[in-house]
């Protein structure tokens, strides 16, 4: 029996997959923060603090094909928008209380992501102890490369993540740096929430974050990935 609506429905968000005509739905983005020990002290942080998380709205996303050179508004509001280049989970099987042990089986592949965020917006909630919302879940926050399923992709923990600004270099580690692994990231998240088929887990970003303007062309690579090239547009 179908159920009419007031008004048409969004259209659901989806990710390119390589090699698949067929797209990834996404149902939720989750976010690990601080999850690099360089970044965590650049933020003004030490140690391997227990992990905790944000999340971005679905629609939030910006999925790009492979090859492809996406764009995004430099949004309102802001006078200090920074970028965060991130390894994507992709999750393919959902789960509550999932063991780390088996957590990779949950996986269905991974992505280069960007979490853009309105730096200023977010010290200022910061500074007054509420929610971050508006400072990283702005409209086309989390542009996205596409989704390499798992069994075509190396030792991911061994990847080399990096991105570049107008071709200077700004940020670089190894996945391996990661505080909490991809299996740790899915064993407190499932403690939380209960994951779904479709979910992305985006997984902290290294050191070296800062400021881009419109004009400014970022390029995110990790090892086995398809890059992800974004554009910032002018407001």
């Amino acid at each position: 029996m179908s159920t009419e609506t007031l008004f048409a429905p969004p259209p659901p968000v989806t990710a390119a997959i390589v090699g698949h005509r067929a797209r990834f739905p996404v149902h939720r983005i989750y976010c690990v923060g601080r999850n690099y020990e360089e970044h965590a002290k650049e933020m003004g942080f030490t140690g391997r603090e227990p992990p905790f998380f944000f999340l971005k709205p679905a629609d939030a996303l910006v999925p790009l094909e492979a090859g492809q050179t996406g764009s995004i508004p430099y949004p309102s509001l802001t006078k200090n928008l920074h970028h965060e280049i991130e390894l994507v989970v992709a999750i393919g099987r959902g789960g509550r209380d999932i063991p780390a042990a088996d957590a990779l089986s949950h996986v269905y592949g991974f992505a280069v992501g960007l979490d853009m965020t309105r730096r200023d917006l977010q010290n200022d909630m910061k500074k007054q102890g509420r929610p971050w919302c508006i400072g990283k879940a702005f409209d086309q926050s989390a542009p996205m490369g596409p989704i390499q399923p798992a069994d075509g992709v190396g030792d991911i923990t061994r990847a080399s993540i990096s991105l570049t600004v107008n071709g200077q270099l700004r940020q670089r580690s190894t996945i391996d740096k990661l505080i909490w692994n991809i299996a740790e990231t899915i064993e407190h998240l499932s403690a939380a929430w209960t994951l779904q088929p479709g979910d992305l887990i985006f997984t902290g970003t290294p050191e070296g974050v800062g400021a881009v303007v419109p004009g400014d062309l970022l390029v995110g690579s990790i090892d086995g990935l398809a890059t992800l090239a974004v554009r910032i547009d002018g407001a």
